[in-house]
């Protein structure tokens, strides 16, 4: 039987963390403080108080492209720890990513005309308030929603197939910036700067897709299988 990850948990959390950046995002927002040294992946888990499939799982998907985990292997894992990682995501995207990506498009601007201070200032508030309306309803709606299954109680008008069905692609607009900031910044605009802001927002919208996987992929099969009692 093959390997349910292409990673081990008796592995270096080091070595782990070298096989792609990313993954040291995925650490931060998995509530694992660096400063492990040598520790095992299982260990540094352990000692975080984090599931060690359930990391290895969310690894496996930021790492490999097209990566979809067996579906028996999902047993294996708690969807409180898929709830934790997705609420920290949330915080992390608002108060870390997009500001960060913020600061890179204001100084990409600052030699432009006020007319592209502008432009670019819309295009990234629409798109922080697209944001924050998407996990608003994951907050208030879903898992709220979880929290009620996993303590027995099934009063409720609400199934995880709704959110299924309105669950909104949050990467479509970043396609528009991508666009904007690629093609039509002036020649005024430093390289280093249009550089920096298009690495943030390619950043973002890899990661983000990440996110919305674990939520289609994850979330919604271990939810649906607490609603089918299986």
């Amino acid at each position: 039987m093959n390997a349910p990850f292409p990673f081990s948990g008796k592995q270096k959390m080091s070595e782990l963390l070298n096989n792609d950046f990313s993954l040291l995002g995925v650490l931060t927002r998995m509530g694992i403080p660096f400063g492990f040294g040598d520790a095992s992946v299982e260990d540094v888990c352990r000692k975080s108080g984090v599931n060690t499939q359930a990391f290895l799982l969310i690894c496996s998907i930021y790492t490999l492209d097209g990566y979809v985990p067996p579906r028996e292997l999902l047993k294996d894992v708690d969807v409180r720890d898929i709830v934790k990682y997705l609420h920290r995501s949330h915080r992390w995207y608002m108060e870390e990513f997009i500001e960060s990506l913020s600061d890179a498009l204001k100084e990409m601007t600052a030699p432009c005309s006020e007319k592209y201070h502008l432009i670019i200032r819309k295009f990234l508030g629409d798109y922080r308030e697209e944001l924050a309306k998407h996990f608003a309803y994951e907050e208030e709606i879903v898992f709220p929603y979880v929290e009620r299954l996993l303590a027995g109680n099934e009063g409720c008008d609400f199934s995880i197939l709704q959110y299924e069905k309105n669950h909104s692609n949050i990467q479509e607009k970043l396609e528009d910036l991508k666009s904007l900031v690629m093609k039509y910044m002036p020649g005024i605009c430093e390289s280093r700067s249009i550089f920096r802001a298009l690495y943030y927002i390619y950043a973002l919208e890899r990661d983000l897709s990440r996110h919305t996987f674990i939520e289609d992929s994850i979330l919604v099969p271990l939810v649906s299988r607490m609603e089918s009692h299986e």
